[in-house]
């Protein structure tokens, strides 16, 4: 059997033949996977640097995502606003399909476009790559980051709950994301009902760090409900203003700042023989640390889940969270409320609950 290339054909038949096409087939998939390689470099470096990865139009900006089309921007704030105040995905699409409002491909809505909106890094300025968040992108935010974030933990409880009513009821620790051990890790809820507990996460570890401190759920979360209602109170969420969708002009200058120092990196690994790759990667994570946690600290979390609950009768409308059994609601108050609970050792010895050793780290609310 003869088989012909372009340039030239070979001889299955002669074993000179087959071992010159053994090195050629080796020497084409090695070919292969260095441009595999460098695609992937490529477009993971694009992602580090905050350049967006458009296909189809992103609902709310223009083709190329980098500008924003306000009429629509409007209808994704609207999206997000009603799902954190309660509202179906199938509600809001009727809603919008009843108003005539398209779709950016000109169709009408329908939940899976609602659930495809709300689960949108773009519309965040968060820029994704293979599934993790490597910075903050170049492109106009409509929906500022604590919003999203919150969005995110509202589908999730929702999804959680849609599969607890086909299994056995389980517990809703509503202090999740806020309780912390005070060796710095955070703390989790235990999967039985009858003891509940908060423990800490470092329980399962087999190293120095190990922690075995927990404490019990109830009084715990009686004692945070306590302090949230007074706060709640008095606090007048009138004069709170919402998050900003643009980051202040400092942080966007240092954000510049380090993505040239990226660059800069970058082209010193590519040209200077003595960098090697290991410096490269431990120089760029540092930087990236960096841009990261300055992101973290102008995360403001959205007004919209006090509404209807702050006031002078923030004891009554807590109850009626409890009534309603609205988990995600109150857990999202706490988060707005506390930067953290923190639980200490146990200051002396008894059965009662001792309230010496939990600190309640209050976030900034002007």
């Amino acid at each position: 059997m003869l088989l012909h290339g372009e340039a030239n054909r070979r001889d299955l038949s002669d074993p000179d033949d087959r071992f010159i096409l053994r090195i050629e087939v080796a020497h084409a998939c090695r070919s292969s996977d260095d441009s595999s390689r460098r695609l992937k470099d490529a477009l993971k470096d694009k992602a580090r640097e905050g350049k967006p990865h458009v296909g189809d139009r992103p609902y709310g900006y223009t083709g190329n995502g980098q500008a924003i089309i306000e009429e629509e921007a409007e209808i994704v704030r609207e999206v997000f606003h009603r799902y954190l105040d309660g509202g179906s995905p199938l509600g809001i699409a009727q809603d919008l399909t009843a108003r005539k409002v398209l779709s950016s491909k000109g169709k009408t809505w329908q939940p899976e476009n609602v659930r495809h909106l709300l689960s949108s890094n773009f519309v965040a300025g968060v820029r994704i790559h293979q599934g993790e968040e490597v910075g903050t992108g170049t492109w106009p935010a409509i929906i500022d980051r604590g919003q999203w974030d919150e969005v995110q933990r509202f589908r999730e409880y929702r999804a959680a709950q849609a599969r607890g009513k086909q299994k056995r009821p389980t517990r809703y620790y509503v202090l999740l994301g806020v309780v912390t051990c005070a060796c710095g890790a955070r703390m989790g809820g235990t999967n039985t009902v009858r003891y509940a507990n908060y423990r800490c996460t470092r329980a399962d570890d087999v190293d120095q760090q190990k922690c075995n401190r927990s404490v019990s759920a109830v009084p715990l979360e009686t004692f945070a409900r306590d302090v949230a209602i007074r706060v709640l109170t008095k606090l007048d969420t009138a004069g709170y203003e919402p998050a900003a969708t643009t980051r202040p002009e400092v942080d966007v200058l240092a954000d510049e700042k380090d993505r040239a120092k990226l660059e800069e990196l970058k082209q010193l690994w590519l040209t200077d023989d003595d960098f090697t790759t290991a410096e490269f990667h431990a120089m760029r994570a540092v930087v990236l640390k960096r841009m990261k946690e300055r992101q973290r600290k102008t995360v403001k979390r959205p007004i919209v889940v006090l509404e209807g609950i702050a006031g002078p009768d923030a004891g009554s409308n807590w109850e009626r969270l409890e009534k309603e059994e609205d988990y995600a609601r109150m857990n999202a108050i706490y988060r707005f409320l506390f930067a953290a609970v923190v639980v200490r050792p146990p200051t002396g010895k008894g059965r009662g609950f001792d309230t010496d050793r939990v600190d309640i780290k209050p976030n900034p609310l002007d």
